[in-house]
């Protein structure tokens, strides 16, 4: 069983992809309706450049606690103090991971 906790690498591209998926669905979507076409655009094509830059940020604010069943992932991003910072705790177990807590601090 314990070969079935998905290690750091494997949750820190499902960290990317959630909070890629996060900043495209709603900081992207959050705009003015005469901007909306030209900032969605935009920002999504930030959101996608920057994925090198969030999978850093990741790997340095994640702790990980491996238990005999399963392992329990404890991220933490606060990049700067104009931009929100989020709280991320997530149990990876059988090759799957669930997320039980996100919040934007």
């Amino acid at each position: 069983m314990t070969k079935t906790n998905p290690n750091q690498e494997e949750y820190e591209e499902y960290a990317v992809k959630q909070l890629t998926k996060y900043f495209k669905n709603d900081m992207c979507r959050k705009t003015p309706k005469f901007l909306e076409n030209l900032i969605h655009f935009n920002c999504i094509k930030l959101v996608d450049s920057a994925n090198p830059q969030i999978r850093d940020i990741i790997t340095g604010t994640t702790e990980r606690r491996n238990y005999i069943f399963f392992s329990v992932y404890h991220t933490e991003i606060k990049v700067d103090a104009a931009i929100p910072g989020y709280r991320l705790e997530t149990l990876g177990i059988f090759a799957n991971f669930y997320t039980y807590t996100a919040e934007k601090e």
